[in-house]
């Protein structure tokens, strides 16, 4: 399965562009003003961040699914942090932050922190993401 994203960009580097979806669920503009500036639209740090909790949110939902638990609900929220490097940017953190609604087959916390850990390791965009030098996470068992 082949899915992809798209950028068009026009001028120089104060120019703009926009951020598309082969689904059409994403057409946004971006700049350096809203990569950098904290000015209004995208980012690829944040789109980057958005894709990351989707896949780990659903792994963790698989794994715990497997080991008999049931799943009411889990939140997933992944922080990328870049930092400038002297105009190199280099995103140098993620942190992972997971709350879920879990019952059924004796969930204790530690077992949830277990699936967490595994989600965290072995989901397909944290492993995509293994050259970023740190992630961290905190799952909490609601």
């Amino acid at each position: 399965m082949d899915h992809a994203g798209k950028a068009v960009w026009n001028g120089d580097i104060k120019g703009s562009g926009t951020l598309t979806t082969d689904s059409g669920t994403l057409n946004a503009p971006y700049s350096v003003g809203s990569r950098f500036e904290g000015k209004p639209g995208a980012n690829p740090e944040e789109l980057i961040g958005a894709a990351h909790a989707g896949c780990y949110t659903m792994y963790l939902t698989s794994v715990l699914t497997k080991h008999g638990h049931t799943v009411e609900n889990i939140t997933t929220t992944s922080t990328v942090t870049m930092n400038p490097n002297n105009g190199q940017p280099v995103i140098e953190h993620i942190h992972v932050s997971t709350a879920g609604k879990v019952t059924g087959a004796n969930i204790t916390p530690e077992d949830f922190q277990k699936h967490a850990e595994d989600a965290k390791a072995n989901c397909p965009v944290s492993r995509a993401l293994s050259a970023v030098p740190k992630m961290t996470l905190e799952a909490k068992l609601a």
